[in-house]
């Protein structure tokens, strides 16, 4: 038999009293650790999860326009592979004994089309995550630490010429421009003669007309990377005053080489004339065939 056990303060541990086979919480509800709004309460995670039926469905063929067409779609400018050349330093917030593991990510911020030339602008960087072990007590043995890690974002930027399989949209340019309205004023007679006139345009007034052009902006989509890195750890020693495998060194600062290829594609928006479909008939949906057809 268990006797009940009371006073005890030990939290997230539900104790159960043998003689009635209820937990602590369920009898004595007004304890800190049974009271769900209770700081002391050490409460992590939650799962829940529902299982699904499958849903049945019926395939529908797709139908379209085949009489031709006038469409505004993306048109593929150019597809190229951009290559970057980064070396980087970086510097570990404390010493680290080895590198475990790093993940990286391509991000790009920038990607544009300077028109009418033909020079690509691109910009981004690199999401590096170093996962790495630290050294926090050793003897001539072995070394023991902690797994710590470092997310860093490394930049690149570079400018490239491009290659178009299809020319870009030629640039409609804005324009100003004034006119004036004939008009027939009178002269001084004091030093004109009554029946002189003056021809000139108006000037009491300013008349302009302004055109504004919307082009449209190429722009970018990534569709592939690569990453080629080496690393290496610079300035590794042993600590001083203090057992140490002899085999073993401390580092905090990498410097990295990294070769990045991406695949760029560079699209615009532009009308294309769709012609129409040929050898096959279309029928609009929803439509039933008559008894002459039948």
């Amino acid at each position: 038999m268990y006797n009940a056990i009371g006073n005890t303060n030990i939290s997230n541990i539900r104790i159960f009293d043998s003689s009635h086979g209820q937990s602590k919480c369920n009898s004595k509800p007004s304890v800190p650790e049974c009271n769900t709004n209770s700081k002391h309460q050490n409460f992590c995670v939650d799962v829940k999860s529902n299982v699904l039926d499958s849903c049945t469905n019926t395939p529908v063929t797709p139908t379209g326009i085949t009489t031709g067409v006038t469409a505004k779609i993306p048109v593929v400018l150019a597809e190229l592979t951009i290559q970057f050349n980064v070396n980087a330093l970086i510097k570990l917030p404390e010493l680290a004994l080895e590198i475990k593991n790093i993940k990286k990510k391509v991000k790009i911020t920038q990607c544009t089309l300077l028109q009418p030339t033909n020079i690509l602008f691109i910009k981004g960087f690199v999401r590096k995550n170093i996962d790495y072990s630290t050294g926090k007590c050793a003897n001539m043995e072995g070394v023991c630490g902690e797994l710590h890690h470092c997310t860093i974002d490394v930049p690149f930027e570079c400018s490239t010429p491009v290659t178009f399989s299809t020319p870009p949209a030629e640039l409609a340019v804005n324009s100003s421009a004034e006119f004036e309205f004939f008009k027939v004023s009178d002269l001084p007679h004091k030093h004109f003669a009554e029946k002189d006139k003056l021809l000139s345009g108006d000037f009491s007034e300013f008349n302009q007309i302004i055109v504004e052009n919307f082009n449209e902006l190429p722009f970018c989509e990534l569709i592939s990377a690569r990453i080629f890195e080496f690393d290496e750890f610079i300035g590794r020693h042993r600590p001083y005053e203090s057992e140490f495998p002899f085999e073993e060194k401390l580092f905090h600062k990498i410097e990295e080489k990294m070769v990045i290829e991406l695949t760029v594609k560079i699209l615009q928006n532009r009308q294309v004339e769709i012609p129409p479909t040929t050898g096959g008939t279309s029928r609009p949906p929803h439509c039933f065939s008559t008894a002459e057809e039948k």
